[in-house]
């Protein structure tokens, strides 16, 4: 294995971008195998714990408050809720649960007091948890970590050239700030990007450029497709993953000890 780098130069990233995909796949196996086993995934759960309304123009989003859809309005989930949903969760064999709320900024006060509480019911549970709840200030950042959360998601969705297109009312270096208080508060970092928003080429290269220059890189890179409806899309049934998973002959990871 080759040591990390966050030096990775354009045409470097174009050129792995380029590489047929069978040799993709045969090197991300390779680079898999040295970490982690060849039958195992975690299973992770995520909830929608405060939908729609969000006042960011994100031009991707059914959550956004600037356009009209099918997104109902709703209110922070009780604990009681979502305790029933982490606990079923935990059954169906996920080892991490995820928490999102469409806020742009984290709200000080009782809301945010029942996020930590939230957190620290799914770390009690024996599980990781992870937010994705909008920008945080350092203290918000510092108090998701006294609660024991595992890990934030904040994509940058895009290359800095093309965020404007999609975002005006959020700055890319808001999304890195964001990212740089996560690391300092001593939570590893969950960010990725979008695809299929009319961006070129190059442009998913420079968000693999950007996110490469992260250091240390985040611990998990999401990567979106966009398609007719995005982050509020229904779920299939509880057992459709296990039974593929079975079908490929996989499973899901245990939680560690």
């Amino acid at each position: 294995m080759r040591d990390l780098r966050h030096d990775w130069t354009l045409p470097e990233i174009e050129s792995i971008y380029a590489t047929p995909l069978p040799d993709l796949i045969f090197r991300a196996q390779t680079a898999h195998r040295v970490r982690h086993r060849t039958d195992e995934v975690q299973g992770c759960t995520l909830l929608s714990i405060k939908t729609g309304g969000c006042p960011e123009d994100c031009a991707y989003c059914p959550q956004s408050a600037h356009y009209q859809t099918n997104v109902s309005r709703t209110a922070l989930v009780p604990l009681d809720e979502l305790t029933a949903a982490a606990t079923d969760a935990r059954a169906q064999g996920a080892t991490r649960f995820c928490m999102g709320a469409a806020w742009r900024d984290v709200p000080d006060g009782p809301e945010f007091d029942s996020v930590l509480a939230m957190v620290r019911v799914v770390r009690g549970l024996g599980m990781e948890a992870c937010c994705t709840l909008g920008m945080l200030t350092q203290s918000q950042a510092d108090s998701l970590a006294d609660a024991g959360l595992t890990a934030y998601n904040h994509n940058l969705d895009t290359s800095p050239e093309f965020y404007g297109r999609i975002i005006t009312t959020r700055t890319y270096d808001e999304r890195l700030a964001t990212l740089a208080r996560v690391r300092r508060a001593g939570v590893t970092v969950c960010s990725g990007g979008i695809i299929g928003m009319g961006e070129s080429r190059a442009a998913r290269c420079r968000l693999l450029q950007q996110l490469s220059s992260l250091d240390p890189h985040p611990e998990s890179v999401p990567i979106n497709l966009l398609g007719d409806r995005l982050l509020t899309t229904p779920n299939p049934g509880a057992t459709r993953d296990e039974q593929l998973l079975d079908r490929l002959g996989m499973r899901l990871a245990a939680a560690e000890a």
